[in-house]
């Protein structure tokens, strides 16, 4: 049965709640397929084959990054149509969804697939690494499709208000993640391939489980593909760009600040790898919230009830300093224990559990962008929030982390990327309340 709501109307603290609760889960099992490929990896295989995935796994989100952009701006166009109750509306934007992603999955997957080895190098992946990151990469790139699929079934629902559904074809990726994960690296002893293997076709059954659910079920209302209208094809394109040249702005600081801790050495990318396994789930609460208050907010803004849309903000702010400053205090006080879970290697170890410890308090200021932004891109508002990412990564993050690392030695990653969240938080609350984001009018009768 859909578990779909109409957040137009109702306690904004319970939905918001119980909204985001499955979505935070969702991307725990999201997360759990490196943290599992991880787990494998650096116990069976070492510390350098950990450091070639986690460089590869950087780069695969990169080359994805323009593509799930675009997978985001379904957020926005659909509950916007579904809080205006248009039913047509949203088969057709679905229609065209299916077509543009499809298109632009096939393009990048090969472009991934072609040029691994050059976009590695370009990074400065380490001698050692290189052939194990390139093959990694190679097989992920293969599999972009089913990655893109079942993500963007799970869009789909979550913009109509149904937040339960994608946990069920996740689990299933991720338990088979979890059996195939040791047949393919330890009983065919295919190492980092056999793991990257084991990802793509978890992840292949997944699109497949979830387009049976959702056809089964009638939960969405797919139709057969067809050639979509222009004027689909613009607002897809005007949202989905700049929506994916954020999470390329974002993929890409991510990439660059890797350069940055791949000058200090095997052991600094290996710890520097554990830990952002680690603190990729305290970064959890937050990436939910933001999704879950993209949704609310665009189903209240498609009916202008902008005095929900300001009280969603509020709750999201609450609830993510709240959650995160938890779950910030219990990882600082397991971080040795959790970087001994992926290696055991006495100068990763201390370099990982150092930089947790350091940079888990600044994450709850990470979040206030990812509350902020989230409801000023339900508006529609892509290229506004473009530039806060930018601004973000590329004049804050990066450079302050180069910096501090120059003046304080591999210490100072941590204080570099801790700063910039708190510098950029201060930008995203600005562009909220004085910025014209409210102003924004997507569908014009």
């Amino acid at each position: 049965m859909s578990k779909q709501q109409d957040f137009t109307s109702g306690s904004i603290f319970k939905q918001l709640l119980f909204f985001s609760t499955p979505i935070m889960f969702t991307n725990l099992l999201q997360v759990s397929y490196q943290f599992i490929d991880s787990l494998w990896i650096g116990n069976l295989v070492g510390a350098s084959a950990l450091g070639a995935v986690a460089v590869s796994s950087t780069v695969i989100f990169t080359i994805l990054s323009f593509i799930i952009g675009i997978n985001n701006a379904t957020l926005t166009i659909l509950s916007q149509q579904k809080g205006k109750g248009n039913e047509e509306g949203l088969k057709r934007y679905l229609n065209a969804f299916v077509v543009v992603l499809t298109v632009m999955g096939m393009i990048l997957g090969t472009i991934g697939f072609v040029f691994a080895e050059w976009i590695l190098s370009l990074l400065g992946t380490p001698e050692g690494m290189l052939a194990d990151a390139k093959i990694y990469l190679q097989i992920n790139s293969l599999g972009v499709l089913f990655l893109l699929g079942y993500n963007f079934i799970g869009t789909v629902l979550r913009a109509l208000g149904d937040s339960r559904t994608p946990l069920h074809f996740v689990m299933i990726a991720v338990l088979l993640n979890t059996v195939l994960d040791p047949f393919f690296i330890s009983v065919l002893d295919l190492d980092v391939s056999g793991a990257a293997l084991a990802t793509v076709s978890a992840q292949g059954m997944a699109l497949l489980y979830g387009l049976f659910l959702v056809l089964k079920k009638k939960l969405v209302p797919f139709t057969i593909p067809s050639l979509p209208k222009k004027k689909e094809v613009l607002l897809i394109l005007n949202l989905g760009i700049p929506s994916g040249l954020q999470m390329s702005v974002i993929s890409a600081g991510v990439a660059a600040i890797m350069s940055v801790v791949t000058s200090f050495g095997g052991a600094v990318v290996a710890g520097f790898s554990a830990a952002q396994r680690l603190d990729s789930v305290l970064m959890l609460p937050a990436q939910a919230l933001g999704t879950a208050v993209n949704s609310m907010a665009g189903q209240n803004i498609g009916v202008n009830k902008w005095g929900r849309v300001n009280q969603i903000a509020k709750y999201g702010f609450i609830y993510n300093m709240s959650f995160m400053l938890l779950i910030a205090l219990i990882l600082v006080l397991f971080a040795d224990f959790g970087i001994q879970l992926f290696i055991q290697d006495e100068a990763a170890v201390r370099f990982g559990a150092e930089y947790l410890k350091i940079v888990a308090f600044f994450y709850p200021f990470l979040g206030i962008n990812f509350i902020l932004n989230g409801v000023v891109r339900a508006s529609g508002a892509m290229y506004q929030v473009l530039v806060l990412n930018i601004i973000s990564f590329w004049v804050l993050r990066y450079p302050l982390t180069y910096l501090f690392s120059s003046w304080m030695g591999d210490q100072g990653i941590a204080y570099g990327m801790g700063i910039s969240f708190v510098i950029s938080s201060v930008f995203a609350f600005l562009y909220f309340w004085f910025g014209g984001w409210r102003r924004k009018e997507l569908f014009r009768e």
